[in-house]
């Protein structure tokens, strides 16, 4: 289902999967590079299927295309660019408002993303106390992206238990700075946690990608994510 909800910069599309009886809490799904794709509404339905209220915000909602397929990747980085920070914030701010408006307190919420929106869920991690963030493979780590930070020096401030899941065959995220990510959580006042897949590759976890997604891995990776909203949110 899709609903639109307001922000500074006009209407957003904001997919939503909701489970069957009363939501356990909820979960905000940050969109790739690629958009709001099947797969990610696909993830939102997972998540659904475990009682949780699960909506994922169309970032690209300034924009054409909103999506993109997965053979388009000249044309995604284009669009990517148009994104900034104060815009990222905006969406954050008017989704997360929507799910208070539902009585879905920050300890009840939490928040994954993946590619692009890995990054964005680390630096939402850092900026608000929420129940819950998990990351798969979100760049950035040494080089600042959107107007953020760079994503090490995110990682000192966490403000929310963290998960980042990581592949060692990823050509965009060295696996040295993923170390040097470990090293930096370790001594976080939250509870924090690298998990590095030696085989995995970018996108491991997306089953739309062939060439990529890795189906043991990204088991793993998906219960690992479940466990931790388990654990986390209230």
């Amino acid at each position: 289902m899709h609903d639109t909800i307001d922000t500074a910069d006009g209407p957003m599309r904001l997919f939503t999967a909701t489970p069957e009886g009363a939501p356990r809490g909820a979960v905000v799904v940050i969109q790739e590079a690629f958009g709001v794709t099947p797969h990610i509404e696909g993830i939102a339905t997972l998540l659904s299927q475990h009682g949780w209220l699960a909506v994922s915000p169309t970032l690209y909602h300034r924009t054409e295309p909103q999506v993109l397929t997965y053979d388009e990747l000249p044309a995604v980085m284009p669009v990517m660019q148009t994104l900034n920070s104060e815009g990222i914030i905006a969406d954050l701010d008017a989704t997360f408002a929507h799910l208070a408006a539902q009585g879905f307190t920050p300890d009840r919420t939490g928040i994954v993303g993946f590619c692009m929106g890995g990054t964005v869920t680390l630096q939402t991690a850092a900026t608000r106390a929420l129940g819950a963030a998990v990351t798969f493979y979100g760049g950035g780590l040494g080089a600042p992206r959107f107007g953020f930070q760079p994503g090490l020096e995110l990682a000192t401030h966490l403000q929310t238990p963290w998960l980042g899941l990581y592949g060692d065959r990823d050509p965009s995220i060295p696996v040295d700075d993923v170390e040097r990510l470990r090293a930096v959580v370790a001594d976080a006042s939250v509870d924090a946690e690298v998990v590095r897949y030696p085989e995995g590759q970018h996108g491991f976890n997306c089953d739309d990608r062939p060439a990529v997604f890795d189906a043991e891995i990204a088991a793993d990776a998906r219960q690992r994510m479940l466990d931790w909203f388990d654990r986390h949110i209230a």
